[in-house]
């Protein structure tokens, strides 16, 4: 918006608006391009059917080996399990639909609220100087320009740290003949913004996901041995060198803010918990 309002010399709503719609389009292109793969998944569903299949056989001959339950009983512990699954189906359907009407909802007065923010951003910024005793102006003026230039540098971090991170992904992946390299890829680029607890459910989907398509089941250890690589890279050189030491925050203090912020605001929570921990850090280093 700065750029596009001093260098382009456009007026700061206009700047605004074609930022947002800037931020609007590589959201919707991110969600198609995962959307096309999603698509591509679906015609392999018969495949991942048969191997959930045999898997089942498998684990069923085991536990009737390892444990004396017979085959019979096992197919009763499951007839009652899915029984109360389909009888809680419509609770579910409900749940989900509220869910993504929320997140619909919340990507709206995202859009607003981002707009607003950066049209009134002097006026947002006088406001806070004003509210404050006239000695402590300097150390408010201080704070509020270390966090603009903390936030900056963490959002920019963060998107090439998970442009690289998908990348790398996605080139292993396509390297080791994994199918769904570019889904696998984007999935773990976008989930590994979430601290330690991201890269797990990347590592979740994308080993399911190759275990289901792949003709091998090796190929599966690979795609593991592959994450785990890949997060020990990233957390312990790219992360530093990308997103910077202004916003590192003690490992503990990072699981905490994730799991605190789930708690209060869900999967925005999560996504949030680090700037906002980041910004009370700066806070509480001056005050």
């Amino acid at each position: 918006a700065s750029f596009l309002e001093y260098k382009v010399r456009l007026p700061r709503s206009a700047a605004s608006m074609l930022t947002v719609l800037f931020m609007l389009a590589i959201i919707g292109l991110i969600i198609y391009i995962i959307g096309s793969q999603i698509s591509n998944l679906a015609s392999d569903w018969p495949q991942f059917q048969e191997q959930i299949g045999k898997s089942l056989n498998s684990l069923q001959a085991w536990i009737t080996n390892t444990f004396n339950i017979n085959a019979n009983k096992q197919l009763t512990y499951v007839h009652s399990a899915t029984t109360k699954i389909i009888a809680s189906g419509s609770t579910v359907i409900g749940v989900t639909l509220l869910s993504l009407s929320s997140i619909l909802l919340f990507l709206v007065f995202t859009f607003i609220y981002t707009f607003f923010f950066l049209l009134y951003r002097s006026l947002i910024m006088k406001f806070l100087v004003s509210v404050f005793l006239d000695e402590n102006k300097h150390t408010v003026h201080d704070i509020i320009e270390q966090v603009q230039y903390m936030i900056r540098k963490y959002i920019v971090g963060l998107l090439i740290e998970m442009a690289i991170v998908s990348l790398v992904v996605c080139l292993a992946f396509w390297a080791l003949g994994i199918k769904y390299a570019i889904l696998l890829g984007l999935i773990t680029g976008l989930l590994n913004i979430i601290p330690y607890i991201g890269i797990f459910a990347a590592m979740v989907i994308s080993t399911a996901i190759t275990f289901a398509t792949a003709t091998i089941a090796f190929k599966a250890i690979l795609v593991i041995i592959t994450l785990v690589v890949v997060h020990l890279i990233d957390s312990n050189i790219l992360l530093p060198l990308v997103v910077g030491s202004k916003v590192r925050i003690n490992a503990l203090i990072t699981v905490l803010g994730v799991i605190i912020g789930e708690m209060v605001w869900g999967i925005s929570g999560m996504f949030l918990s680090i700037p906002v921990i980041a910004v009370l850090k700066i806070i509480f280093d001056r005050v």
